[in-house]
């Protein structure tokens, strides 16, 4: 069952809404964030990404990043650039990219379901990345990002959703990227009773993106409790922020893989090393059309890569992954990449950037070799988790990325 929970939300004014919305944190560098925030004072980028206020060379995890991001927090609040809803709310948040639109319920879900497992990972997290959302959070005692999840489409919600999304909306603008975004706030208290009912018959959530901030966010809770000897259940810090969208709004974008050497061989010597496990092809065709192929630039040509059908277990849904099949034939035992998520030889370039992106990196004589991906599909993802199995790393793109800032949680009852 999904417990879902209203909550009184943080926001801004209609007329500041725009400027404030940010892309996340975890999307953009340091550098790219500044850029963003330059003229604007009321991006919310100021409190996710507090370092674009100090000095260039500081250390992102230095405990004055985290000060200056609970300083910019509680400014915006006394700005009026952010208010609290005076009622706990569910909000309805709609997103467009290129005519095509997800919906989903903005609300709070429990930490207690994500250590049960009824909200199910499929991505490992790394420390580092974790501790920062957990000092984040802490410090400025609310969750700034929603988490993304998703769960099988139920008719039932659908018809309470499409009710809402009828009515006028809260927000409703478009980001500098051509994303639109609108919000409604649902004050139907007998509407929200019906919507919470017809989660708790959703057996499962699934997180799709944003598994550091959903595991910085149940820490919380653990922490919070063990420190308060009045602790009830029904804390704010026992819950975290999310949007939940039925699974077949989502759009999975490729996941693009690049290396900086070819580990010693030769363009020629590479290629014949790959005969082993597929069977390469010369074309013109960047992106790969269906799965168990890759698009390969190298030295200018691009290649088709067509995975043999021994070269994987089909029966398997983590090692018959695309993702899985490139790493384990390909960068692991040729190029060297043992562990993608540490190796610093490798990088990941989402879908979004265009396959111009995996060309440049290659030709600019940064990278040695390129690899365009077919798209894991969302039914990949919940299956690979309802077996409680883990993805690869960088194995998923969501395409439109969820702005922070639009609505925040406060830990504060």
């Amino acid at each position: 069952m999904a417990t879902i929970r209203p909550f009184k939300g943080i926001r801004a004014p209609k007329e500041t809404a725009p400027n404030l919305a940010a892309l996340p944190y975890d999307v953009i560098n340091s550098e790219e964030a500044r850029k963003l925030t330059k003229g604007n004072p009321q991006s919310f980028l100021h409190v996710t990404k507090p370092e674009v206020d100090l000095d260039p060379g500081i250390d992102l995890y230095d405990s004055r990043v985290y000060a200056k991001a609970k300083e910019n927090f509680q400014q915006f609040k006394k700005n009026g650039w952010l208010i609290q809803d005076s009622d706990p709310h569910l909000y309805v948040y709609k997103q467009v990219m290129d005519g095509r639109e997800q919906i989903g319920l903005m609300c709070c879900c429990t930490a207690e379901e994500y250590w049960k497992d009824t909200i199910k990972k499929h991505e490992l997290t790394r420390a580092d990345k974790e501790e920062d959302r957990l000092k984040h959070v802490d410090v400025i005692n609310a969750n700034a990002g929603p988490v993304f999840l998703t769960y099988r489409a139920k008719p039932a919600i659908n018809k309470l959703v499409e009710e809402v999304v009828r009515e006028t909306p809260e927000y409703d603008f478009v980001a500098p990227d051509n994303i639109r975004h609108v919000l409604w706030v649902i004050k139907d208290k007998g509407k929200t009773e019906k919507i919470i009912s017809e989660f708790s018959a959703v057996p499962v959530l699934y997180v799709a993106d944003g598994h550091h901030r959903s595991a910085a966010a149940s820490r919380i809770a653990k922490v919070r409790k063990e420190k308060n000897p009045d602790h009830t259940g029904k804390e704010e810090y026992n819950f975290f922020l999310a949007v939940l969208f039925p699974h077949n709004h989502l759009y999975i974008m490729d996941y693009n893989r690049t290396v900086k050497d070819l580990n010693g061989n030769s363009p020629e010597e590479f290629l014949k090393k790959l005969e082993k496990s597929f069977t390469i092809e010369k074309t013109n065709q960047k992106k790969p059309v269906q799965v168990r192929t890759f698009g390969m630039y190298l030295k200018g040509q691009w290649y088709k890569l067509t995975a043999k059908s021994d070269s994987f277990d089909p029966a398997d849904p983590v090692e018959s992954l695309d993702v899985s099949i490139l790493q384990n034939n390909l960068l692991s035992p040729i190029l060297g990449i043992q562990d993608p998520r540490k190796d610093k030889r490798i990088d990941f370039i989402g879908g979004i950037r265009g396959m111009q992106e995996l060309e440049k990196v290659v030709d600019s004589g940064k990278f040695a070799v390129s690899f365009s991906m077919f798209p894991t599909s969302i039914e990949q993802l919940m299956a690979i988790a309802d077996n409680g199995k883990i993805m690869p790393p960088k194995s998923t793109w969501f395409e439109p990325k969820l702005r922070s800032g639009v609505v925040i949680h406060s830990l504060e009852d």
